[in-house]
């Protein structure tokens, strides 16, 4: 069976919306693993001690397994095409102050999407 590319020049997406994880901790993650084959970025994440690891590994997993249920792709031959980190939504809070004013806190979140591609395409 032939290898279907999207219009996009992918064969594989998955995506992640609003995990409560801030986009600027996530982004710290995600560029360790862009443009790297599907093992060694798997290695990278095993190893690496942040809350968004575990995340974005199970969300290449599913990359992953998108390709080949889909595709009839080798898991060895894909590597990371694209990879990003969205801003979701924020939730407001209020943190009492001194003489009864308020300071905002902003929960943030995330959404993370990856493109897998193949490496001789």
């Amino acid at each position: 069976m032939a290898k279907k590319k999207t219009s996009e020049g992918y064969i594989s997406k998955a995506s992640l919306r609003n995990t409560r994880v801030p986009p600027r901790k996530a982004r710290l993650v995600v560029d360790m693993i862009r443009g790297k084959q599907i093992e060694p970025a798997l290695e990278i994440l095993d190893t690496c001690d942040r809350k968004t690891a575990p995340l974005v590994k199970k969300l290449l997993l599913s990359a992953v397994a998108n390709a080949t249920d889909k595709n009839d792709v080798d898991a060895d031959e894909l590597f990371v095409k694209r990879i990003w980190v969205d801003e979701g939504r924020t939730l407001g809070r209020v943190m009492p102050r001194a003489r009864g004013s308020a300071s905002p806190i902003r929960k943030r979140h995330s959404s993370i999407t990856v493109l897998l591609d193949e490496v001789g395409a």
